[in-house]
């Protein structure tokens, strides 16, 4: 049964597991200080081409709302970026809390509650998994002459569809070309068996009814890429965004019989979305 889960705090990875998004909202990106004090609110759509679910040799085409709500450059929330505060905010750091969303898995299709085409019946027999609220802190660092340079490192803890504990870490750089904004970079995934049991293992029932064989997998890296995205404001209040990822599974991901017979290692994922500012 396909689950409702509140769009407000969607996390990522769409869920892929950290899809390229602009790292400045279309207010910094149309020239507007991002410390300006007070509330501001930006809402859009985005159509995303990705994998039916993370390993997934099939795609499907899904339409995200986004949402994000600003306080100044203090706390954040939005459906990519999850619900965090820059406790830290200083001399190019910023370092605080933060609680993300990630969506659940159906059997009968996708991890996408979005997905308007497109599907998978590579994981019948596999059941179901519920969504998750992961809440951990985060770290980051803008470094280089002009701050060019983007190091970020999160790390949260899973309670709900499964309980390990997730690490992301990325590295960016961002080019300005008069208004465009590009920012590229590579980043990674690690995680613990709580993780990877839920969405690669294979236990004993699911072998039977899948016709898969059992798989253990410990905790380790669950996949490393480069992702990308093109900003491009519109005037004061609006921008168009292009994004795009190319991901590769790491061991304990892509030595699952699910990704092995059913799946394929490397993830790709490509969107444009649409943002305006009140």
């Amino acid at each position: 049964m396909r689950r409702t889960i509140p769009i407000f705090v969607f996390m990522v990875v769409w869920s892929a597991p950290a899809l390229a998004q602009p790292e400045q909202p279309p207010a910094a990106a149309s020239g507007r200080p991002t410390t300006d004090e007070g509330w501001s609110v930006t809402i859009g759509a985005a159509p995303v081409v990705s994998p039916a679910w993370q390993g997934s040799k099939d795609y499907v085409l899904s339409v995200f709302p986004d949402l994000r709500v600003n306080y100044g450059d203090t706390v954040f929330a939005s459906i990519p970026d999850g619900i965090g505060w820059n406790a830290v905010n200083s001399g190019g750091w910023k370092a605080g809390p933060i609680a993300k969303l990630r969506f659940g898995r159906d059997e009968d299709g996708s991890g996408s509650p979005f997905a308007v085409t497109g599907g998978s019946d590579a994981l019948v027999g596999l059941g179901d998994i519920g969504a998750t609220a992961e809440i951990g802190g985060f770290v980051e660092r803008r470094f280089g002459q002009r701050q060019q340079w983007r190091g970020r490192i999160e790390a949260r803890r899973g309670f709900g569809g499964h309980e390990g504990t997730v690490g992301d870490v990325s590295l960016s750089y961002q080019l300005r070309s008069g208004r465009t904004i590009v920012n590229i970079g590579p980043r990674a995934t690690v995680a613990s068996s709580g993780f990877t049991q839920t969405y690669f293992g294979i236990d004993s029932e699911q072998s039977v009814r899948s016709g898969l064989a059992v798989y253990r997998p410990n905790g380790g890296l669950v996949s490393y890429g480069v992702g990308g995205s093109l900003v491009r404001p519109l005037d004061r209040r609006s921008a168009i965004t292009a994004f795009s990822s190319l991901e590769h599974l790491g061991g304990v991901a892509k030595n699952s019989p699910l990704v092995i017979e059913r799946g394929r290692a490397t993830q790709f994922t490509l969107g444009v979305g649409y943002g305006y500012r009140f």
